[in-house]
């Protein structure tokens, strides 16, 4: 039976919901949303005291600053070696080192050699400027904002592996879409994986938007058909609908999401109106596997690059934008609400060069 669930005074979940969740989850998840559990009861009777100020954002070359492209490549031009063939042979193994790939660290190498030749580059600051420039220009492409304008309710389907912080984002999402005064609804259309269904209804509590779900083992089809309609007839801005992560070579699961994908045709032609696919940016060429299978699968329009913050390589954006020039909507730079940045070429390429060079 359906199950449409609103945010309750209190955080507990709902009856009719099986609880999967242990304290410790619940309190991972209040922590990654970036929350404050509720006040207590006699919280009333203290005195008000004022908000403390925001806390900003840590910025971008904050959050990447420990990747092996940006740790490497200041190692690298510390050095103060001379312009010349071998010091683009230990860019060439930085940039493949940090995820690059093949085809896109060629086109970087080549250009750089062709403008050595000519005289351009006579030394670290001239050749980090120009590197920084062909970076920002394969970027630049895939830099596109997502737009929820087109229809109402937008319909955002979001798919992807298990493990890469898929229902995270979705979390994520809604708060952000529901900051800019928007009507949001979720649909829990992950009803494979232990959890999920309770999870989903969590992050919908707390970002106050309601969750259409089921129960575990229903059909997700259903469950995103039900949810489209009822986004219909509630006037609703932004649904997205979760699904139960899978392997991309799992030719039966990656049916099933098609068919979710044919059954919202149903309600809306044009539905979904994006395929949002979660990777995780620290799994390298495996991630190009990813959104190689589910592009040819169901038609990936949009893609959100997670833990790109502490370890990650970073170059694997670089690898996706070249090979498939599909958007690239968010990145994930932390745990924190506002570490789900919507992607800015410059910004992250700024992030990634040397703070004394970059200019």
């Amino acid at each position: 039976m359906l199950n449409f669930w609103k945010k309750k005074p209190t955080s507990t979940p709902p009856s009719d919901t099986k609880s999967a969740l242990d304290v410790d989850d619940r309190k991972a998840i209040a922590a990654e949303a970036n929350f404050v559990d509720e006040p207590a009861a006699d919280a009333a009777a203290q005195p008000a005291t004022a908000s403390p100020p925001a806390v900003p954002a840590a910025s971008w070359r904050d959050r990447l600053r420990g990747s092996i492209f940006t740790r490497d490549l200041g190692d690298l031009f510390k050095r103060r070696l001379p312009i010349d063939d071998n010091l683009l042979d230990e860019v060439e193994t930085t940039l493949l080192r940090s995820d690059l790939g093949v085809a896109a660290t060629e086109l970087v190498i080549n250009g750089l050699r062709a403008a050595i030749k000519r005289g351009e580059l006579t030394d670290a600051q001239s050749l980090v400027a120009f590197l920084r420039a062909m970076l920002v220009e394969m970027l630049r492409p895939v830099t596109a904002p997502l737009d929820i304008s087109s229809a109402k309710p937008f319909i955002l389907l979001t798919v992807g592996v298990n493990g890469v912080g898929k229902t995270t984002t979705i979390g994520k999402l809604a708060r952000r879409f529901a900051d800019e005064r928007n009507r949001v609804m979720l649909a829990a259309g992950d009803t494979f994986r232990a959890a999920a269904v309770e999870q989903l209804q969590q992050w919908g509590e707390r970002n106050d938007v309601p969750v259409v779900a089921q129960g575990q083992g229903a059909d997700s089809a259903s469950v995103a058909f039900d949810a489209a309609q009822m986004a219909t007839a509630r006037g609703i801005d932004l649904l997205i609908i979760d699904t139960a992560g899978r392997l991309h070579t799992q030719s039966g699961l990656m049916e099933e999401l098609a068919k979710v994908k044919r059954v919202l045709t149903k309600v809306d032609a044009h539905a979904p109106h994006e395929v949002l696919l979660v990777i995780d940016g620290t799994t390298g060429q495996n991630a190009i596997n990813q959104v190689r299978h589910f592009h040819k699968a169901v038609g990936v329009t949009g893609l959100v690059v997670t833990k790109l913050d502490g370890t990650a390589k970073g170059g694997v954006v670089f690898a996706l934008a070249r090979e498939f020039g599909i958007p690239i909507r968010y990145v994930g730079l932390g745990e924190k609400v506002h570490d789900l940045r919507a992607f800015d070429a410059d910004a992250f390429v700024d992030a990634l060069l040397p703070l004394d060079l970059a200019g």
